[in-house]
C-alpha cells in the first residue's frame, strides 16, 4: 500500500492517489479525486502485468476528462428524464447537464467531480467519505456516503457502498471504470460477454428509457449464452441510437451470490475472465461510444469501443417509474443503504 500526492485539484489541493495490492497478485490505483478507480493491474503466470482499465495520461487529464473515468457516481448514477422526479411536496427538479435537458450521473458537478475524505487507509482497503449537503444538485436531504475498496488475497476487488439521509432522496452509487482486458490494445468487441438478463430497457433518441421493460430474446441484447460484443454490434435501432450498447439490463440473479455471477467478461485473446457479482437489481452495459479524444494512458488518445463501462445500479430513471420490478430507489431518512459489488480476475 503506498499513498501520494500530484498537482493540484479544483479545490487548491493535491490530488491524492492510493495504490493497493502488490506486484505478485492484483493491485489497483484509486485517487481521492471522485473516488475514482484508476487502474487494476494484474500478475500473469509467465511474469508480465496486464493493465485491465482504461486511465488518464496524468493528473491534469484526470481533471479535464469528461468520460467518467473510474468515477464513483452519485447521487443518482445514469439518467434521470428531464432532471426531475415528483416528491413528497410535488416535482423536485434538478441540475441537468449543460445542453442537455436530463440530470446524468447526479448532475454536472455530480460526485465525480468532488473531492472525497480518506477516511480509513490499510495494505487491502481504502475507505473514502463524502458529505453531500441539502439541495446539492437540486437533491433533498443532507447525505453522508463511503465508498469503501476491499482487495482480496485470491484477486477479488469489493466496491461497498454506504449512504444515509435526513431526508427522503434518491440514491444510486456505482462506478464508472472502463474494462479492457487485452490491456487497451485493441477495442473490446472481440471480447467475449455472457449476461445473466432476459429484460433490457429500451431507449428513446435522448437515451431515455421509453418506460417498458423488453424481452432480449430474438434481438441483438441477447446475451444469456455468451456472445462476441461485436457480433451484433450496431444491427439494430436500439443499438443505432446509441451508436453501441448504452442499455439498462435488469438481472435474473443478483443479491451477490457467488455461485450466480450477473456477468462473465473475457478478453479477445480468452486470456483472462472477470466475474461480476453485484446486490444491486440492474447492470448498465456502456460500450464506450464516445470516447473518441479522451486522453489515453501512456500517450495519444482511446478511441470509441475501446473499454466497457459496467454500471451496478437501480434502473435508469427509477425516480420516475415505481412500477418497475424491483425495490424502491428513494432512501427514506435515517436509514442505511448498502450496495455491493464485486469483481473476479482469473487467468484461463
Amino acid at each position: 500500500m503506498t499513498l501520494s500526492d500530484s498537482l493540484l485539484a479544483a479545490d487548491g489541493l493535491p490530488v491524492r492517489t492510493v495504490t493497493l495490492g502488490h506486484s505478485a497478485g492484483l493491485r489497483l490505483s484509486l485517487t481521492d479525486w471522485g473516488a475514482s478507480w484508476s487502474g487494476c493491474t494484474l500478475a500473469l503466470r509467465d511474469g508480465r502485468q496486464r493493465q485491465l482499465l482504461l486511465g488518464y495520461r496524468d493528473q491534469r487529464a484526470l481533471l479535464r476528462q469528461q468520460a467518467f473515468l473510474g468515477a464513483s457516481l452519485g447521487r443518482f448514477a445514469n439518467r434521470i428524464a428531464q432532471g426531475r422526479y415528483p416528491g413528497v411536496d410535488g416535482w423536485v427538479q434538478l441540475a441537468c447537464q449543460p445542453g442537455s435537458s436530463h440530470c446524468l450521473h447526479g448532475g454536472p458537478d455530480g460526485f465525480d467531480r468532488r473531492r472525497w475524505q480518506i477516511r480509513a487507509l490499510r495494505a487491502d482497503e481504502v475507505c473514502f467519505g463524502l458529505e453531500s449537503p441539502d439541495g446539492d444538485q437540486g437533491f433533498p436531504g443532507a447525505l453522508e456516503v463511503e465508498i469503501r475498496y476491499q482487495l482480496s488475497a485470491d484477486n477479488e476487488i469489493t466496491i461497498d457502498y454506504r449512504a444515509s439521509s435526513d431526508a427522503l432522496t434518491p440514491i444510486n452509487l456505482s462506478n464508472h471504470a472502463y474494462f479492457n482486458l487485452d490491456e487497451a490494445a485493441h477495442d473490446i468487441l472481440n471480447h467475449h460477454l455472457q449476461l445473466t438478463a432476459s429484460r433490457y430497457l429500451p431507449i428513446d433518441q435522448e437515451l431515455i428509457p421509453l418506460g417498458m421493460l423488453a424481452d432480449v430474446a430474438g434481438t441483438s441484447m441477447d446475451f444469456r449464452a455468451g456472445k462476441r460484443l461485436g457480433l451484433d454490434f450496431l444491427s439494430d435501432e436500439q443499438q443505432q441510437r446509441a451508436h453501441g450498447y448504452d442499455h439498462a439490463f435488469l438481472l435474473d440473479c443478483h443479491a451477490g451470490a457467488r455461485s450466480c455471477p450477473a456477468l462473465t467478461l473475457a478478453s479477445s485473446d480468452r486470456r483472462l475472465q472477470m466475474e461480476l457479482f453485484t446486490s444491486m437489481p440492474a447492470i448498465h452495459v456502456y460500450s464506450g461510444n464516445y470516447l473518441q479524444g479522451t486522453p489515453a494512458r501512456g500517450g495519444g488518445v482511446y478511441h470509441n469501443q475501446q473499454g466497457l463501462a459496467l454500471e451496478t445500479e437501480w434502473l435508469p430513471d427509477s425516480p420516475n417509474h415505481p412500477e418497475w420490478p424491483q425495490p424502491s430507489c428513494l432512501l427514506p431518512a435515517g436509514v442505511r443503504w448498502r450496495q455491493q459489488t464485486r469483481y473476479r480476475f482469473s487467468e484461463c
